[in-house]
């Protein structure tokens, strides 16, 4: 997989309003039949547009899953900034609890996070797979590089310390949603108080 998933940026508004119509059907499709279910025959038809459409943003299924994946990171940071600025936390663990709280409302709410959030969840974990945001970096490592760069989790340790809470936080959430496909209450809260325990520490 590619950093760079796109075989065309979209600039003019028509281009941008099909390329997120195309991103919105993958979503909602990998929500009904998964990423075994997904097509782009099917994405182009629910989008409304001609395949050669999706095959002028997309060198394939991958290349949409891996802008899908590279979308919910956008706006992931976003929606925590957000957050951050409208109920600034007092501390680290406030911190990771808004982050936490930020990525299960996601999970919960947004369509195709469930299946994708940063890149592939429950696929079998091959090099290719645990590199859908960037070719260097796996996925949970150009995360925690982005969450640094934002600013959303500033003074919460070393650049190590962050790419380990990620790692901790990643493996907790997804047996939560193993175990209950809304989030397993207690498992999210065990999350919350693994990387507060381990941040705290360091």
């Amino acid at each position: 997989m590619k950093s760079a998933p796109l075989r065309r940026r979209p600039v003019q508004q028509r281009s941008l309003e099909r390329f997120e119509r195309i991103l919105d059907a993958g979503a909602e499709l990998l929500d009904e039949a998964g990423y075994g279910g997904l097509t782009t025959r099917e994405v182009a038809r629910r989008a409304e547009v001609p395949i050669g459409t999706l095959y002028q943003f997309f060198a394939g299924k991958d290349g949409l899953v891996a802008a899908l994946a590279a979308r919910n990171l956008e706006r992931y940071l976003d929606r925590l900034a957000r957050r951050v600025e409208a109920q600034p936390p007092s501390g680290t663990g406030e911190l990771v609890d808004l982050a936490v709280d930020e990525f299960v409302a996601m999970k919960r709410t947004v369509p195709g996070f469930a299946v994708v959030d940063f890149g592939l969840t429950g696929r079998p974990g091959t090099d290719a797979e645990q590199h859908v945001l960037d070719d260097v970096l796996d996925n949970n490592a150009t995360v925690a590089e982005r969450l640094r760069a934002a600013g959303s989790l500033e003074g919460v340790g070393s650049a190590l310390a962050l790419r380990v809470a990620v790692e901790c936080a990643d493996a907790v959430l997804q047996l939560a949603f193993r175990a209950d496909p809304e989030g397993d209450p207690s498992l999210i809260a065990e999350c919350k108080r693994v990387v507060r325990l381990y941040l705290g520490a360091v």
